[in-house]
């Protein structure tokens, strides 16, 4: 009879443990594609949502209601938002503003410009404000030197269409893959590691014949094993569902995101090396995963952050891996472009390898 070894046999343990918990099966594959369907369907090929504004309702009312409606009669029309409004009596419309229920709230005055009530520090509140000043100013005379771009943008006829990879969704799904890479690495082996721990499980394996680094590199192995999986539903999802451009050398982007695993599973290592509850090593990643889920670019640019911050951000792994997905997929880069994040990517697992592996406690 021939003999498996004990690397083989552990690693077909983690496979057949992970697939009869369905559980997980949902969050790690199901998730992530509903996420990603969502907000796919939210931000894609969609023109710009209309300004809700709220006026004041006194005795200057006139003339801003008849050019708000003339404004509104043109959405749909053009690049800018329309505008919609509704007139409240002055106590409620600013009681509106004060809640939040509104972003900006129109003041007619019988002589001179209307004043405007609006909290500065809200992007879109200032948006706003720019866009119902130009509807006025245009509504009571104001002639434009010249269209910007020629007749082709006058106003009302600007030719707008959606460009392939830099849509949203363009930019959300590499953003995706690389948050699944983070929660499988860091979930599939630091919460494993613990789980085994608690259950007395690794004390068991401990009073075996088997070589200690076997059980590491089964783990190891099945996290990369998955990772398979887990890039290419999202990937063919992008691709089939939203038209999302893979512009890149797969073969690089695969490089990528295993260089990127193997930091995550590194870090998850690290985090789990002595934890002994499920409680513990749950609050530890979150503790870990938070400022990236939030700081990483994920969602939306890392520009948007101080640039005193900059440093500690591009050195978290998330944002190396994100941006390097990205540059593969969307723009096509090549090797030596995406060359630092991959450099990054492989010192934090050597770091958190060694680390881990350092203080790392089977009981």
């Amino acid at each position: 009879m021939v003999m498996s070894s004990p690397l083989m046999e552990l690693y077909k343990a983690r496979l057949r443990e992970f697939f009869r918990q369905p559980a997980r099966l949902f969050w790690v594959y199901f998730f992530p594609t509903i996420l990603a369907v969502v907000l796919g369907l939210a931000f894609s090929n969609r023109r710009p949502e209309p300004i809700f504004v709220d006026v004041i309702d006194n005795a200057a009312v006139g003339p801003v209601k008849g050019a708000l409606e003339a404004d509104g009669a043109r959405e749909g029309v053009g690049s800018r938002p329309g505008i919609r409004f509704t007139a409240f009596p002055e106590e409620v419309a600013l009681g509106r503003l004060k809640k939040g229920l509104s972003v900006i709230v129109v003041e007619p005055r019988t002589s001179g410009p209307p004043t405007y009530h609006y909290d500065a520090t809200r992007p879109e509140a200032g948006m706003a404000r720019l866009i119902v000043d130009d509807a006025l100013q245009s509504a009571w005379g104001r002639q434009d030197v010249a269209p910007l771009g020629g007749p082709a943008l006058e106003r009302g006829n600007d030719q707008t269409q959606p460009v392939l990879g830099a849509r949203y969704i363009d930019f959300l799904v590499p953003g995706l893959i690389g948050l699944n890479t983070m929660g499988g690495g860091m979930w599939g082996v630091g919460f494993l590691i613990v789980h085994y721990r608690v259950g007395k499980l690794l004390k068991r394996f401990l009073a075996t014949p088997m070589p200690r680094q076997d059980f590491l590199l089964a783990v190891l192995a099945a996290r990369l094993t998955f990772l398979i999986p887990d890039v290419g539903v999202l990937l063919l999802m992008g691709s089939l569902a939203f038209h999302v451009p893979l512009r890149g050398n797969l073969f690089l982007f695969a490089l990528v995101e295993v260089v990127g695993a193997l930091a995550f599973a590194g870090l998850g290592l690290l985090v789990s090396c002595r934890a002994k509850s499920t409680e513990t090593v749950s609050g530890l990643m979150n503790l870990v995963m938070m400022p990236m889920w939030l700081c990483s670019g994920v969602f939306f640019t890392t520009e948007r952050f101080p640039q005193a911050i900059q440093p500690i951000i591009q050195a978290l792994p998330l944002t190396q891996l994100v941006a390097a997905n990205r540059l593969v997929l969307i723009h096509g880069a090549g090797f030596f472009e995406v060359a630092p994040a991959l450099a990054i990517l492989s010192a934090w697992a050597v770091v958190t390898f060694f680390l881990a592996l350092r203080f790392f406690r089977w009981t």
